[in-house]
C-alpha cells in the first residue's frame, strides 16, 4: 500500500480514523478520566499522551506501513505525524478529564448550584 499523505492522516483516512481516533482516543479519554479521578495534574497528563501517541505511531507504522520516528530517513515525517497525532489525542483527553472533573464538581458541591428561596 502505497502512502497518500494528507494532512492530516499518512496512509489512508480510514486508517486514521480506526488507530488514532478509535484506538488511541479511547485510550486518550481513559488518561483523562484517570487524570481527573486522582486529582492529578495536566503535566502528567501530557506525559501519559506522549507515551500513547508513540505507541500509536508505532500501531500505523507496524500495520499501515506508515512511518516511525526511526529509521532517521524517516524522521521528519514520523515526527510531523506524531504532533498531529498528539494534537487529536490531547484534545480527546482534555475532554474526557474536563467531563469527568465536572462530574466531580456537581457532586462535590451540588449545592452551590441551588438557588435558596
Amino acid at each position: 500500500m502505497t502512502p497518500e499523505m494528507g494532512i492530516l492522516w499518512e496512509v489512508s483516512f480510514v486508517e486514521f480514523l480506526f488507530v488514532t481516533i478509535v484506538l488511541g482516543g479511547g485510550g486518550a479519554w481513559m488518561i483523562g478520566r484517570s487524570t481527573a479521578l486522582t486529582w492529578s495534574g495536566w503535566g502528567l497528563l501530557a506525559f501519559y499522551l506522549l507515551l500513547l501517541t508513540i505507541a500509536v505511531r508505532f500501531i500505523h507504522f507496524s500495520l499501515f506501513n506508515g512511518s516511525f520516528l526511526l529509521p532517521l530517513s524517516t524522521f521528519d515525517t514520523g515526527l510531523y505525524y506524531a504532533v498531529i497525532d498528539y494534537i487529536v489525542l490531547f484534545a480527546i483527553a482534555a475532554a474526557g478529564r474536563v467531563f469527568v472533573r465536572n462530574r466531580q464538581m456537581a457532586r462535590q458541591y451540588g449545592f452551590l448550584g441551588k438557588a435558596s428561596a
